[in-house]
C-alpha cells in the first residue's frame, strides 16, 4: 500500500485534511485488523536495528545493505515511517523484480519466455495483489519477445493462493506436484528442441 519510490511516509496517506493510517493486513471482506505503522511498532518494541524476526524487519535484512554498526539500513524510520528515499532506490536497483524485469528484458526476455507464473489472491491478506497488477502490466506489454508466461487472480483469494480455481489453499497446497508438473511437461515439449526425445522417459 507504500510506494517507496514516491511517497514520503510509509505510515500515512499524504492529505490536506487528516491523517489516515495505511493498513497492513486485512480479511477477504476487506476487514483491516493492523496497519504498517502498528506492525512496524510491534517489532521495534521486539527488537531493534531490524532484530525483531518480523517480517518488516527481515525485508530489510533482505534487501538493505549494512549500515556503519554492520546492521541493515532502515527503507524507513521506524518510529516514524519517513522513507529514505536512498535506500529505497538501492531497493529497486537490485531487488525490484518488476523494475529489473523491464530495464533488462532485452537481456532477460529470451531466456524467461514461457517461464513467468504468477499467482495470487485478489484479496491477499497483504495486498500483494497490487505489486502482480503492476507485475502484470509490464508482462502483457512485452514484446521481442512477448513473455508467453501466466498471471493469474483467486476470487476473493487471500494470501498464499497458488493458482487452484477449484479448492481452498488447505487441499490444494497437498497437491502442488500435480498442479505444476503438467505444467513443466507442456513447457518441455514445446520447448525441446528439434528431434529431442520426447517419449521414451514418460511414464504415462
Amino acid at each position: 500500500m507504500t510506494n517507496i519510490y514516491e511517497d514520503k511516509n510509509a505510515y500515512y496517506y499524504e492529505t490536506d485534511h487528516k491523517s489516515i493510517e495505511v493498513p497492513a493486513h486485512r480479511d477477504y471482506l476487506g476487514n483491516i485488523s493492523s496497519t504498517i505503522k502498528e506492525s512496524n511498532h510491534l517489532e521495534l518494541v521486539l527488537g531493534d536495528n531490524s532484530r525483531s524476526g518480523g517480517q518488516w524487519d527481515i525485508w530489510e535484512a533482505t534487501y538493505s545493505p549494512q549500515n556503519e554498526n554492520g546492521y541493515p539500513e532502515r527503507l524507513w524510520d521506524k518510529k516514524t515511517g519517513d522513507i529514505n528515499s536512498e535506500i529505497a532506490k538501492y531497493w529497486q536497483e537490485n531487488y525490484d523484480l518488476r523494475y529489473i524485469l523491464e530495464r533488462d528484458w532485452d537481456k532477460l526476455g529470451e531466456k524467461l519466455k514461457g517461464k513467468i507464473h504468477i499467482y495470487c489472491g485478489d484479496m491477499d491478506n497483504y495486498y500483494l495483489n497490487n505489486a502482480v497488477y503492476l507485475m502484470e502490466d509490464f508482462l502483457e506489454s512485452t514484446t521481442d519477445p512477448y513473455y508467453s508466461g501466466e498471471v493469474d487472480y483467486g476470487d476473493r483469494a487471500e494470501h498464499c493462493w497458488n493458482g487452484d480455481q477449484n479448492n481452498p489453499n488447505y487441499i490444494s497446497r497437498l497437491r502442488y506436484n500435480s498442479m505444476y508438473i503438467p505444467k513443466i511437461m507442456k513447457r518441455i515439449a514445446e520447448s525441446a528442441p528439434k528431434n529431442a526425445d520426447l517419449t521414451s522417459w514418460r511414464y504415462q
